[in-house]
């Protein structure tokens, strides 16, 4: 399965969630290392929309049948000082600049999120250095 859209800036929130232990024991069985503490957000293009709804419909966020099948894991939430911190699916994958040089990462998808069409993406790299990439590049994305 394939995605690609334009990076965008998020609220900047993303790494309260991310330097999460409990998230970050997790994160290192998708990603084989550490998260970066942060997400890439990635405003999904046109084509890319059916695909990321599937994603959504993987991960209980939608309704429907989803068309292709692809490995996912289950981000377990946690409480912590009477304070919730939700699950999320997390989908392995590739992501590229140039589609020459591609970084693992993975597509998160938090149960509690108001994206509908912005992918979050997190990988052991700060993405926005090693892609490189700023607000408006296209990137690619191979979901594996």
């Amino acid at each position: 399965m394939h995605l690609s859209g334009e990076v965008s800036s998020g609220l900047g929130r993303a790494h309260i969630f991310m330097s999460q232990p409990h998230y970050q024991e997790q994160f290192k069985q998708v990603l084989k290392v550490s998260a970066w503490p942060g997400t890439l957000n990635l405003d999904m293009g046109e084509s890319s929309l059916l695909n990321y709804k599937n994603l959504r419909i993987i991960s209980g966020l939608e309704e429907g049948d989803f068309i292709q099948n692809t490995n996912s894991f289950r981000i377990k939430g946690f409480e912590r000082d009477g304070k919730s911190f939700g699950g999320a699916t997390a989908f392995p994958a590739k992501i590229s600049a140039d589609n020459e040089k591609w970084i693992d990462c993975a597509v998160l998808i938090p149960d509690l999120t108001r994206h509908t069409q912005t992918a979050e993406v997190i990988s052991g790299s700060f993405l926005r250095e090693a892609l490189p990439c700023k607000d408006g590049d296209k990137l690619e994305i191979k979901l594996n």
